[in-house]
């Protein structure tokens, strides 16, 4: 099993910085990616940005250019660096663990809300 948990949510003005955190512990060897997604009130949870374990990135159109995903591996923590921060990023953001033989962990979820 792998646990995760998400940090660094909160309430940014519009065109602000935000840095969210995941740690992950437990069967931490088994993990192939880690990644975020958000889902907003009303809507389909959507991927927002993947690592995978050798370093590869993905990003969701929306958030390229101001998002950033990056991980610490002697830390076993992943981040997202999130500037330029819009009132449609308004979401929950969850991290997510894909293991190598295809099942997935979530984490909590951390809040962030972006005032116009």
């Amino acid at each position: 099993q792998v646990q995760l948990v998400e940090s660094g949510g909160g309430l940014v003005q519009a065109g602000g910085s935000l840095r969210l955190s995941c740690a992950a512990s437990g069967s931490i060897f088994s993990i192939n990616a880690m990644g975020w997604y958000r889902q907003a009130p009303g809507k389909q949870r959507e991927l927002v940005a993947v690592i995978t374990s050798i370093g590869s990135t993905n990003y969701a159109d929306s958030v390229k250019g101001r998002f950033t995903i990056s991980r610490d591996n002697a830390k076993n923590t992943v981040y997202l660096q999130m500037n330029s921060l819009k009132p449609e990023d308004t979401a929950v953001y969850y991290c997510k663990a894909r293991r190598r033989e295809g099942s997935d962990s979530w984490g909590q979820g951390t809040q962030v809300t972006v005032s116009s």
